[in-house]
């Protein structure tokens, strides 16, 4: 795979290289890390790629070999499918057979991890956690400034009030009054006053050291004084007034002179509530970095959020507008101390995976790099910045998420590389805290292992059905043809999945220490069904879960002050654990007997899902946008939906459900349907009006043709492979 995309690159596409030691960087890479990553670090660019070239160059062929390892056990497991084609799976067979060939292995004996230095947004603070293309500038410090969102806004413009204008750009004072009447109910039950209500109070005042409500001339107190934690302004006269429940803040904007005050009693012009606490800035799954110069905009994003120095100009309804990190917010604490609260959500930065190498750099041999390694040291090296200012993480750490590991072997390589990194930025041993993504089969099945070769920096580890779903359906191809997609949520698998995700996280210790997630809220646009539904979350025990935009990190805090989830993590830690054997349940349909018309519905829906986020993602470079799916709800898609969709057509035409030829007729009609549903951007590119010629629509068709040979299921390959072709056609 290696050489094919070398010499590729080599035909195609014109790249200068600096020797460097053993090492050719990219001129444009080199000047960045010499010029700007390194700048004022106290590393220099001699001891960075001297220490670089020499760990590379060890690490490489261990990496290799780990990804030659998934290869030999996905071989033989496709072999034992084939041979025991048509015999129903005993469980017990299967998991022997699992174990003699390395994939299941020996579970040692209980443990806690042992991380340090862990940063209270992660350990303490259960919140939404935003996840942004770190590709993005002004997506990135969007999320950044997340922490804090009007919770007015975001309840008067999402579908959660209903009223007459509610798409109207014309302001509705009846849909203004039901947002301030929903933030009063919201306090009545989890901040409530005692003795009356927060709908109709008169005044807010700060007296000896409590907050005095006022109403027809009496005045109330907290029933729960201590949630009240300070205020700003004039005690007899506060601009707000700050409110803690279950380690998260709301502030009460106190301005009878703004337009939203105008029909309230107190003067209460807005609510601020404390929303994102963390964010996972991608370099992954969400982005769309194929080369040196994707990935240093990448990197330099990440920089920037890193020194506090990024900042973006652009221009919004004729106005040109800046946009920079926010500071933290300052008030006065019920002792009359000045205090500050973080104005930013804590910051992870997500690598790629083992998997993929990049061109930025060649080694001695010729090979491009590991990614994944190139990641580690760039945007480990950002954060030395930070380290010196403690504005991101007071506790001293760096948080990189680590997607795709497969099994405890994967992990403690990992582990290996971050302790590489560590001596060559002259970091303490652990500094570097790690996320990890429990997407891959051999990872959920060896779980408690994983997390033992993690055990000194773990800080973070959640489920995700996309990805997790596609490795499902690519490890056991052979073994039949698969549910549909949208019956997997109810399935076995990944009911034991999702629990033991949670029962190994808090056996293991995480309560308290390190989060617990669940994955992404996918449809922006609706939030009251989000508010009905993920809660579960929280029910389920995650301490994290993700979200797809400011205004739904605002919304889904609001579950966090209805349920104290460490009080529901204290009760699931002595529930019986989840199931090996219902975990190991291969999803395949028993004797399907779907119609045509059945048949074709799933494979439209996953066409045009497929189609969708790939034309984008070939022609413009976008990693992460809303994609409206077949019934024109967007949704926030990143490359994780081209797994599950393409293995699951790829395994229904191994199967014989359907055939090519069905398939790409539908392709082609899925393609009329993206196009339409494109019609008024002015950069797409139709793929209906030639397409052979278009390396949009065959890229897609490639996922899906091509998709059992693809290692694990991943669509990188792919992906990268066309996206470099239509670069190349820009050029």
């Amino acid at each position: 795979m290696t050489s094919f995309y070398l010499s590729f690159r080599k035909d195609i596409m014109k790249i200068l290289y600096e020797n460097v030691n053993n090492l050719k960087v990219t001129k444009e890479l080199f000047s960045f890390v010499n010029n700007e990553l390194l700048k004022d670090t106290g590393i220099t660019s001699e001891k960075f790629w001297s220490g670089f070239d020499k760990v590379v160059h060890e690490l490489a062929p261990k990496n290799r070999e780990l990804i030659k390892i998934r290869e030999d056990i996905q071989k033989k497991i496709d072999d034992w499918h084939i041979k025991n084609k048509g015999n129903k799976i005993n469980i017990d067979e299967y998991k022997n057979f699992l174990k003699k060939i390395n994939y299941l292995k020996d579970e040692g004996p209980d443990f806690k991890i042992e991380t340090k230095n862990v940063d209270d947004e992660i350990a303490k603070i259960a919140g939404p956690q935003l996840v942004v293309p770190i590709m993005n500038a002004r997506y990135a410090l969007n999320a950044a400034n997340a922490r804090w969102v009007s919770l007015y806004d975001s309840l008067y413009g999402t579908n959660i009030i209903e009223s007459e204008e509610g798409g109207s750009e014309r302001y509705d004072p009846n849909r203004g009054q039901e947002v301030i009447k929903y933030v009063r109910e919201f306090f009545d039950k989890y901040i409530p006053i005692n003795g009356t209500s927060w709908k109709n109070i008169a005044a807010l005042k700060v007296v000896n050291k409590d907050l005095v409500i006022f109403k027809d001339d009496y005045e109330y107190k907290l029933k729960h004084p201590e949630k009240f934690i300070g205020h700003r302004g004039d005690a007899n006269k506060p601009e707000a007034i700050i409110l803690k429940n279950n380690n998260l803040h709301f502030e009460i904007i106190i301005n009878p002179r703004a337009f939203s005050a105008a029909h309230d009693i107190a003067g209460i012009s807005d609510v601020i509530a404390e929303s994102a606490v963390s964010t996972i800035c991608d370099n992954e799954d969400s982005v769309a970095a194929v080369d040196a110069e994707d990935k240093i905009l990448c990197y330099r994003n990440w920089l920037g959020l890193m020194k506090g120095d990024l900042k973006i100009q652009f221009e919004k309804n004729g106005k040109n507008l800046e946009r920079k990190l926010n500071p933290d917010r300052s008030y006065i604490s019920k002792e009359g101390k000045g205090l500050k609260l973080h104005g930013r959500s804590l910051l992870l930065i997500r690598n790629v995976g083992h998997l993929m190498t990049n061109s930025s750099i060649l080694l001695k041999d010729g090979s491009e790099v590991p990614e994944g390694i190139m990641d580690a040291f760039i945007t480990s090296a950002a954060a030395l910045h930070d380290l010196k200012k403690k504005k991101n993480s007071r506790s001293g750490s760096i948080y990189i998420v680590k997607p795709k590991m497969h099994g405890p072997d994967e992990c403690k390589f990992t582990d290996l590389i971050f302790t590489n990194v560590e001596k060559v930025l002259e970091l303490q041993s652990n500094t570097i805290k790690v996320g990890l993504m429990d997407e891959e089969r051999r990872t959920s099945a060896n779980l408690k292992e994983c997390i033992r070769a993690l055990s000194k920096r773990i800080v973070f580890q959640n489920t995700g059905f996309l990805d997790r779903t596609g490795d499902e359906m690519h490890t056991s191809m052979q073994a039949g043809p698969m549910i549909k997609k949208g019956d997997m949520k109810s399935s076995k698998w990944i009911q034991a999945y999702e629990n033991n995700n949670v029962d190994l996280g808090l056996k293991c210790g995480f309560s308290g220490k390190a989060q617990i997630g669940k994955g992404m809220w996918a449809a922006p646009d609706e939030m009251k069904k989000m508010l009905e539904e993920k809660i579960q979350h929280l029910e389920a025990g995650a301490n994290c879960a993700w979200v797809p935009s400011p205004t739904a990190a605002s919304l889904h805090a609001l579950h966090y002050h209805e349920i104290n989830v460490f009080d529901v993590q204290k009760k699931l830690v002595s529930r019986t654990p989840s199931k090996l054997n219902d975990l190991l349940t291969i999803p395949i349909a028993d004797r399907p007997n779907w119609s045509v018309d059945e048949i074709n519905t799933e494979i439209s829906n996953s066409a045009q899902t497929l189609l969708g986020y790939v034309v984008r993602w070939i022609d413009q470079g976008i990693g992460c946008s809303k994609v409206p799916d077949i019934n024109n709800i967007g949704l926030m898609e990143d490359r994780a939906t081209l797994r599950i969709s393409s293995q699951h057509i790829a395994n229904w035409l191994h199967h014989g459900i359907t055939t090519e030829i069905q398939v790409k007729e539908i392709m082609k009609e899925m393609a009329k349907v993206v196009d339409k549903q494109n019609e008024d951007d002015q950069k797409y590119i139709k793929m209906s009006d030639d397409f052979e010629n278009s390396i949009a629509f065959k890229a897609a068709c490639d996922l899906i043709f091509k998709g059992k040979e693809q290692p694990s299921g991943y669509t990188e390959p792919l992906l990268h492979l066309n996206r470099l072709k239509k670069k190349a056609n820009h050029n």
